[in-house]
Parts: C-alpha cells; structure tokens; sequence
C-alpha cells in the first residue's frame, strides 16, 4: 500500500466510511461510532455449558487447540469526540499446552496477525501493514513460563488464574500477565479464555493519531482456546 493509498483509508476511517452491500455511505462520526461499537465481540467468556470434570490420568499430557478457538485484539478509539471500541480477532490461531499433577505446566499460544480483521477492512490494512507491520512480523505468541495450578478447573469449577508469561509482538518479547478462567467442558475439553494487557510503545508500535481519530496507547490481546488431547 502506497502512502497516498494509505493516507486516504485512515481519512476515509475518520470521516466515517461505511460499505453496505458493495456500496460506500458517508455518515456521521456518531452513526459511525454507534456501528462500530454495536459491532464489537464481547470479551472472551467461557462456555454457558455444564462444566465437566478431568481425573488426574486423563488430564495430564498434552493438550492442542481446536476449530472454535480464536485470537485477537481490543482497542479504543477517540473519533472526532465519539468513543469507539474497536476488536479484532481470526481463528488463524494454534494453542498447546501441557498438564502435569493439576497444573499447567507450559503452554504457548501463536496468532496469524495478519489474518486479525474487523468490520472495516481499510482499519485492518492499515494496522496490518503501517503499524504491525504483518509482512515482517507475521505473528504473535504468548507462551506461559510459571507453572498455575488449575485443579479446581479440574474438578468440576470455574477457576480464575493468572498466566504468567512472555509476549512476543511485532519482533520484541515482554514479560506479561494475563487474567484468564479455565474450565473442563461437558465433552472434556479444556476451556481457557483471556486477556493480555499491552501498551503498544513496548512493542515498537505506534498508535495513531491523526487530530481526527486518536487510538489509545493501550490495550489488550483477546483470546479463546477449545483445548483437546
């Protein structure tokens, strides 16, 4: 993307561009909030569905993620004085993790960064290729380094746990925690859902700001793993 190319998709981002059926409408920066932050996911959650539980036998081992886990971020924007939640995510996402005697012993999680979108695909591309710069830095990884006992998930419990770790973002690892909940789903699968609180300046990522639109300088990387053996 050229610079003239990419000047005018963080314009047509701030002037509040929307495309509806293959067709651009212009509205205003409060319709073009209200969109947004209509259209934004919750946080991750775990699954409504009845917990499960895990003897010791069938617990340890190694655990790998599945088809309805997914990755990404969340962010807040200021656009012309209207606040504006903006969240990311793909499923372009690979976790393992290993348990030993109730705890989890290591995990890592790796993240598609380029494959994150969002409603508006001229804010992807810009964050794709200016602030994260995908082509060098491909990916994202969050990998535990302090074992968390997590024998109340378990056993039958919804367990909140802090996941310590390294996050390695945009080619720079910072040591991180992350608040997370753990449960064993009704089929035995392992539920871990989670946030990492990021302050971009720490990765060599700049936030935008442009007068008009101003992205906060922090916020968080989302996400969900469906875990099986």
């Amino acid at each position: 993307m050229g610079m003239r190319t990419r000047t005018k998709v963080i314009i047509g981002i701030a002037a509040g561009v929307v495309v509806i059926g293959g067709v651009g409408v212009v509205v205003g920066p409060r319709l073009y909030a209200d969109a947004v932050n209509g259209s934004a996911a919750a946080a991750p959650s775990l699954s409504p569905a009845a917990a499960g539980k895990l003897d010791a036998a069938s617990a340890d081992g190694t655990w790998k993620s599945g088809s309805g886990s997914y990755a990404g971020y969340r962010v807040h924007e200021v656009l012309q004085g209207q606040d504006v939640t903006v969240v990311g995510r793909t499923k372009q996402v690979e976790g393992t993790a290993t348990v030993a005697d109730g705890k989890l012993s290591d995990a890592t999680v790796t993240v598609q960064v380029g494959k994150i979108s969002t409603p508006e695909a001229a804010r992807d591309a810009y964050f794709r290729d200016k602030a994260l710069q995908t082509d060098k830095f491909p990916t994202a990884t969050f990998r535990v380094t302090k074992p968390v006992d997590v024998s109340g998930a378990l056993g039958g419990s919804t367990q909140s746990v802090t996941l310590s770790g390294d996050l390695t973002m945009h080619g720079v690892t910072k040591s991180v925690s992350a608040d997370a909940q753990v449960a064993v789903g009704k089929d035995g699968d392992v539920q871990v859902a989670g946030k990492v609180p990021v302050t971009f300046q720490d990765y060599g990522v700049t936030a935008p700001s442009l007068g008009f639109v101003t992205v906060d300088p922090k916020g968080s990387v989302e996400f969900s793993l469906d875990l099986a053996k």
